[in-house]
């Protein structure tokens, strides 16, 4: 068994209501189970004497069961009063009937600075359904004076983070080599020339399209060691970089870009997820969990951008100080905002906010990585993130329904909780049918810079990078500290085309309804201001 492998398993439980209720059967005579003349039958019935007693315990039964289903719901509701759990249900407020207005006077504070809207304009980031009729389901928001308010959360020390994930720390060391630009490191090779160090790589193991490139790795990691007699040590590296998001917002177009500079590599999967997914056994969010990924797993992922650093470092003269430029970028949209695995595997908080956040650990290992964030217009955000996601009836109106449903539920958990806590609940993440909490970019933009130095970020806009991509990449390429360019190098780069474009039968739709792009731009407006 893989040292640090566990195997966690959700179970839910589901309760149906049966409103067919059926008679209890009438008590009938029988005779003995023989063949018997229908006159012999009807004696027997006339002799047989009139008997309640199994009518009776049936009726105690139902009404016993009644009575005992009853109890079993009164403490759970009183339980979940009491504690306030919000890990185990969801309660929301019925859509036709929908409270007008909801102050959370004990919402935490942002910094002494407030997220509050427009008192004259109908920008509630709490209520945007009003009372809503069964007829007219309309979406009608008229508060005034409401306000989000973010307190600065407690930073964990380092030991705390060392207990949560003791064999990360025990694997990635605390110094890196000062000789090379990325973080890089050796470490002990106890294989021989014919191991094969990838065949328990959970990636290779779970994504079969990757069998050439670590059938590749396994064939040259042997001439990519230093060998130092009878010992033999393998250079191991972590991005330089990060493009930690948000998804549809540019990501994946910086990436293919980034990929054509010559002193730049990526892990050979584009988005490993491993921070916020895999390293906690989630494959795919809607399959459950599996056997956790291990860092070595992630660090293999880096293998061929290692080689290259290290044939750099071997042919590097006597007198060069920096014996490589390369540098190693990863490109998982989920890293800035994708905590919904804590509630599995942390403790519980008072307040129902995560004790450890992405960064934190992220931080402990990597506290000098550069961060790229793109953003976008969030009501834009999420259109396209639900014509790329939703596989089947797209529409404008069914966008206009799942709007308002999201936005129902996201204000049923404010009218109970803090803005963090529900920004990163997963139970309330996983009933929104559109993810409107990935556009909060305020939200996670101001934890990670409670973790990080502003001056390690790069903010870039999809709509400035795509109307001039040649600033935009030379504002990348400073942030990056990367070497100077061909004009041939850099026209292939801005010239590559656009990734990740909206399909065609996507375009066909056309643009949201007026309706919803009103209640996003509403909804989002007091969140964009703190930007």
């Amino acid at each position: 068994m893989r040292p640090g492998t566990d195997h966690t398993e959700n179970k839910f439980a589901s309760f149906t209501c049966n409103r067919g209720y059926q008679k209890l059967p009438r008590l009938f005579y029988e005779a003995e189970n023989q063949p018997m003349k229908l006159l012999a039958t009807l004696e027997v019935k006339a002799e047989r004497r009139f008997g309640w007693s199994g009518y009776i315990f049936a009726w105690k039964a139902k009404h016993g069961t009644l009575f005992l289903g009853v109890i079993i719901l009164c403490v759970v509701m009183a339980s979940y009063i009491l504690t306030r759990d919000q890990q185990k249900f969801l309660l929301t407020p019925s859509p036709f009937q929908y409270s007008a207005t909801s102050n959370n006077e004990e919402s935490p504070e942002l910094d002494s600075t407030e997220i509050e809207s427009d008192t004259d304009r109908l920008s509630s980031p709490f209520n945007w359904l009003e009372r809503v009729s069964y007829a007219t389901p309309e979406t009608i928001a008229e508060t005034s004076d409401s306000k989000l308010q973010l307190k600065p959360r407690r930073l964990p020390e380092r030991e705390d983070l060392i207990k949560q994930e003791a064999h990360i720390f025990s694997v990635i060391p605390r110094n890196f080599l000062q000789n090379v630009k990325n973080h890089c490191w050796y470490t002990r090779y106890t294989g021989t020339a014919s191991t094969d160090p990838y065949k328990k790589n959970a990636y290779f193991l779970h994504t079969k399209h990757f069998q050439t490139i670590f059938d590749y790795l396994k064939k040259v990691i042997w001439k990519h060691l230093q060998h130092h007699g009878d010992k033999h040590y393998r250079l191991r590296c972590l991005p330089y970089f990060y493009i930690i998001g948000q998804p549809k917002c540019g990501t994946t177009d910086l990436y293919n870009r980034l990929r054509l500079h010559p002193e730049v590599s990526f892990s050979i999967v584009k988005e490993p997820h491993w921070w916020t997914r895999k390293r906690f056994g989630i494959i795919q969010p809607w399959n459950g969990f599996h056997a956790r990924y291990l860092i070595e797993d992630y660090l293999d992922l880096f293998d061929l951008a290692a080689h290259q650093i290290q044939s750099q470092i071997t042919n590097s003269s006597a007198e060069q100080f920096i014996k490589s430029n390369m540098i190693i970028g990863e490109a998982s949209a989920s890293t800035m905002w994708d905590n919904n695995a804590w509630q599995n595997f942390y403790h519980r908080t008072v307040n129902g906010e995560p004790p450890y956040l992405i960064q934190d650990f992220l931080h402990a290992v990597l506290p000098a990585v550069k961060l790229i964030v793109m953003l976008r217009d969030p009501v834009e955000r999420l259109y396209s993130d639900y014509l790329y996601f939703i596989s089947a009836n797209k529409s404008v109106e069914d966008f206009h329904e799942k709007v308002k449903d999201s936005l129902q539920i996201f204000d049923g958990c404010l009218m109970h909780s803090s803005l963090r806590s529900c920004v990163y609940n997963c139970t309330v993440n996983s009933a929104m049918p559109a993810r409107l909490q990935i556009g909060l970019y305020a939200v996670f933009l101001w934890d990670w810079y409670a973790v990080y130095n502003k001056n390690q970020f790069l903010i870039l806009q999809l709509e400035e990078h795509a109307a001039n991509l040649k600033k935009s990449m030379q504002r990348v390429f400073e942030f990056l500290s990367l070497g100077n360019l061909t004009e041939r190098q850099e026209a292939a780069i801005i010239n590559n085309p656009a990734s990740n474009t909206r399909r065609p039968k996507d375009k066909s739709l056309g643009p949201m309804l007026p309706e919803t792009r009103r209640i996003l731009e509403d909804f989002y407006r007091p969140f964009n201001e703190k930007l």
